[in-house]
């Protein structure tokens, strides 16, 4: 297994000890701290893998498969913490019924013998939201600080959106081979 690849391996197995310090209140807001560093380390992983396995050229069917899904659930682990109390629980049904979508996509695709990679826009919808949960989680309490939460918020459903169906298009040969 290659660098990129255990990246990617390291950045889902840090999600259950993401969880666990956004789910178990300690140390008087500790547990908060912990897990924003948790999960800003799972993020540069993200981040690193792919400059890596492109610069030398460690590209795999495994890391293309495997990044965006991990990508996933780190997010998608994030959102449900902050289902709720900090995001409206339709955003977070919307962005994670999106993320079902487009691993469902990927696997007809694999069923064709195809591995797609992520677009352009999913890795920008991505970075916003690694940004938004980042400052969800540390939840300062500054007038504008919550003003950019809430435009992040908007800003990654809109992107979500944006995204799957770029996705969908940009690889739409998948629908018409596997018979749709």
């Amino acid at each position: 297994m290659n660098l990129p690849n255990k990246l990617t391996v390291l950045r889902v197995a840090l999600i259950p000890f993401f969880v666990l310090c956004m789910m178990l209140p300690f140390g008087d807001g500790l547990n908060r701290y912990l897990a924003v560093v948790i999960f800003i380390i799972a993020s540069l992983t993200d981040l690193l893998d792919g400059k890596i396995a492109r610069k030398y050229n460690l590209v795999t069917n495994f890391g293309k498969f495997m990044d965006p899904l991990a990508d996933k659930l780190l997010v998608c682990s994030a959102l449900i913490c902050l289902s709720g109390s900090q995001i409206p629980a339709w955003i977070v049904i919307i962005i994670i019924s999106r993320e079902f979508i487009v691993s469902g996509f990927r696997l007809i695709a694999s069923d064709q013998g195809l591995v797609l990679a992520a677009g352009w826009w999913g890795k920008c919808k991505t970075v916003c939201q690694m940004i938004m949960v980042i400052l969800l989680i540390v939840n300062f309490d500054f007038s504008f600080i919550n003003v950019v939460e809430q435009i992040l918020i908007y800003l990654s459903l809109a992107l979500t959106i944006i995204s799957m169906v770029d996705y969908i298009w940009q690889n739409r040969e998948v629908l018409t081979k596997g018979g749709m």
